[in-house]
């Protein structure tokens, strides 16, 4: 009988009692089926014979304790008939096989849950492929560190990165045993790689004890990786780091990670970005805008001007100052900034910082004195005085 049939039989209602019934209700109630579905009682009744089994079945599960608790436990977990949604039936769903899920039909075992619950309904231990042999892993995620230019961080760069870290012995070629030797299967998990830890009812699948999930034993170890088949090594990969990318970032770069096991794909690389800062103090940055202070003079704020802002990486840009600019004014140059995931710029933003002149001749001084008894007014700080003293 399949895990699907078995689960989806109520010997409950076979037997005509309640999930809660005692085993004394459950007995009582066999008895009378059983007298009155007996073939003996109905020779040449194919259907009753058939009740008959039905009734018989239901009280070998449910009249022992052990096995009506694992009843209980998998119809619960997974019950009557599981259903999928959208599927092809007319109400949108389908009768899933649980023995797709426990490793009954043939198959790769990849994500099936035989693999979790290696001994629900007698299955083998997790980790394995539907063969039997281990199954291959995912070499480990790495980390590491690159500081880059404040250019090279806005325009983005190819950086060579060197790793160390484990991977297949080069004496060994990963094999783990000596040369002129190999490596026997494990007799304790048959090459599986993989053990089971019973809980009641279920048993969950571990790493084999005997050869740590290698599924090989080696008797004569390589002198290189001690048998482990692993050993450390460097090399060195060209990564691209993306335009824009800012300063404490991690930037993933898929499958440059450490190689995998018995075929398994490599892991992923983190690295994480520093951004040095300009080497003249010129831009900063504020997300995916850069900033820059621009000197004008005090005529140039006064009167208005146009000048000549730097871009980076490009011909400098006209920017227009109107006449009256207080110093601190920050202006936006759209598109000038920092480039996007998407695609898109950031703006520039430019703060002019009016320069006082220190050294004055005589005609500037003179010209100085004439504006301001021209523009001479109200004291511009009464207000501030009047509000400090309340």
């Amino acid at each position: 009988m399949s895990t699907k049939d078995y689960l989806e039989k109520d010997y409950y209602k076979t037997l005509g009692v309640a999930k809660g019934a005692s085993a004394d209700e459950i007995k009582k109630s066999y008895r009378k089926l059983a007298r009155k579905y007996h073939p003996d009682a109905n020779e040449g009744d194919p259907k009753a014979e058939g009740r008959f089994k039905e009734i018989s079945e239901a009280y070998s599960v449910l009249s022992d304790d052990k096995r009506r608790k694992e009843y209980d436990e998998a119809r619960t977990l997974y019950g009557s008939g599981v259903r999928m949604p959208g599927s092809g039936s007319a109400g949108g769903s389908y009768n899933f096989d649980l023995g797709d899920l426990f490793g009954s039909s043939s198959g790769s075992a990849g994500g099936r849950l035989g693999d979790l619950l290696g001994g629900v309904f007698g299955t083998r231990g997790g980790g394995t492929t539907g063969t039997g042999q281990a199954r291959p892993r995912r070499g480990a995620d790495v980390e590491t560190e690159t500081t880059l230019s404040f250019s090279a961080a806005i325009d983005g760069a190819t950086v060579s990165l060197r790793l160390t870290g484990e991977g297949p012995c080069k004496v060994c070629r990963g094999t783990g045993a000596k040369a002129g030797t190999v490596p026997r299967v494990c007799p304790t998990c048959e090459g599986t790689g993989q053990g089971s830890r019973n809980l009641g009812s279920f048993a969950f699948s571990e790493p084999c004890k005997t050869c740590r999930g290698r599924g090989l034993v080696v008797d004569d170890p390589c002198t290189e990786c001690s048998g482990s088949g692993r050993a450390m090594s460097t090399r060195t990969i060209q990564a691209r780091i993306p335009a824009g990318v800012a300063d404490g970032q991690r930037i993933k770069l898929p499958g440059k990670g450490a190689p995998g096991e018995r075929g398994g794909p490599p892991g992923d690389l983190y690295v994480r970005v520093h951004v040095e800062p300009h080497p003249h103090g010129t831009f900063s940055r504020s997300g995916a805008n850069l900033t820059i202070t621009v000197p004008v003079t005090f005529a140039e704020a006064a009167l208005g001007a146009e000048i000549k802002v730097p871009s980076h990486g490009g011909m400098p840009v006209s920017l227009r100052i109107p006449a009256g600019t207080p110093n601190g004014r920050t202006f936006r140059v759209r598109g000038k900034g920092v480039r996007r995931k998407d695609g898109t710029s950031g703006d520039m933003l430019v703060t002019v910082n009016v320069q006082v002149p220190q050294d004055l001749n005589d005609k500037a001084r003179d010209a100085l004195e004439s504006f301001r008894d021209a523009t001479t007014g109200p004291d511009p700080r009464t207000e501030l005085l009047k509000n400090a003293n309340g």
